[in-house]
């Protein structure tokens, strides 16, 4: 194990010293597992690897502390990196109601991009085990973490991460997306661009149409696909990607008007090199008619005219 690292906080030095069972030394003193994980960086740093974990913490706040003096330290067999570099150092944090915000020193901003985004998702991952913990925010002192657009990346949780089945988690790869979601008045689109990190097994595709059901970030759009629709499959062909929907889709969802869902899915997969056009399925079948007016039959392009001007 590395040398212990300065803190901000007394109080997390003082648990390091009461969970002497906690994260070094689970050998000597070998306990079943609760359930619980720890994220760690692998040593080629490009996967995030989990390790089963059972604390020595029960209630909330003594396990918040606790996982977050695991996330700064290697693995018992150095095998796997910490979460959090030595090099960076952990402010303070605050909890309400399941908002967790962590605030970071300064050299939080030094690390590659790679293992920064793999440090976030160890980071989130393990801290969302937590029960009072539903969402965690990264600051750089009192300023949010922003993205390569200067936008606030925001609350995580571990749906913002994608797994790959098995213990490892795939590789992140970084990429910038020209989002649709509905304006105010639910009849026009407004574009939204994020910054989004994602497994690399999944197609660019498919992360456009997770991203449309899970909603905009920004205040000045709203979104437009109901959230219960499931994405059966999204494939690309000659141009053309087939979006296959359950019937999620079809029900009510928001107060747009009937063509906003389903250009907010055509002007947001157009954005991407390589496609043209797209077709919508429901579970398989183009022989819909959605909300009474759109054919499924209809292989659609882009339709700049939806777009709100700016």
């Amino acid at each position: 194990m590395r040398k212990n690292r300065p803190m901000a906080s007394a109080m997390l030095l003082v648990l390091l010293a009461i969970v002497l069972g906690g994260c070094a030394h689970q050998k000597e003193e070998p306990r079943e597992p609760k359930g619980y994980q720890v994220y760690y960086i692998n040593k080629e740093e490009t996967a995030v690897v989990k390790e089963a974990y059972a604390p020595a913490a029960e209630n909330g706040q003594e396990l918040l502390e606790e996982f977050i003096l695991c996330l700064q330290e290697d693995s018992v067999d150095g095998e796997l990196k910490s979460a959090i570099p030595d090099n960076v150092f952990l402010l303070n944090y605050t909890l309400e109601n399941g908002q967790l915000s962590l605030s970071f020193a300064q050299p939080y901003l030094e690390m590659s991009k790679p293992y920064e985004i793999l440090c976030r998702s160890a980071v989130v991952r393990t801290l969302c085990q937590i029960p009072e913990v539903e969402y965690v925010s990264f600051l750089v002192g009192d300023k949010p973490l922003l993205d390569s657009n200067e936008t606030p990346i925001g609350p995580l949780n571990e749906e913002s991460f994608v797994e790959n089945a098995g213990n490892e988690i795939n590789t992140y790869t970084m990429t910038t997306l020209q989002l649709y979601f509905a304006n105010e008045k639910g009849d026009r689109l407004v574009g939204e661009r994020v910054e989004v990190h994602y497994s690399s097994n999944m197609s660019v595709e498919k992360l456009v149409v997770e991203q449309l059901i899970k909603g905009p970030i920004t205040e000045k759009a709203y979104p437009a696909i109901p959230p219960e629709t499931k994405i059966v499959s999204v494939s690309t062909k000659d141009g053309i990607c087939y979006v296959n929907l359950d019937k999620g889709f079809l029900g009510q969802g928001y107060d747009v008007l009937e063509m906003v869902p389903v250009y907010s899915i055509v002007n947001s997969l157009t954005e991407l090199p390589g496609i043209s056009k797209v077709q919508i399925l429901i579970n398989g079948e183009t022989n819909i008619t959605y909300q009474e007016s759109i054919r499924f039959e209809t292989i659609f392009e882009r339709n700049l005219d939806m777009i709100e001007e700016s």
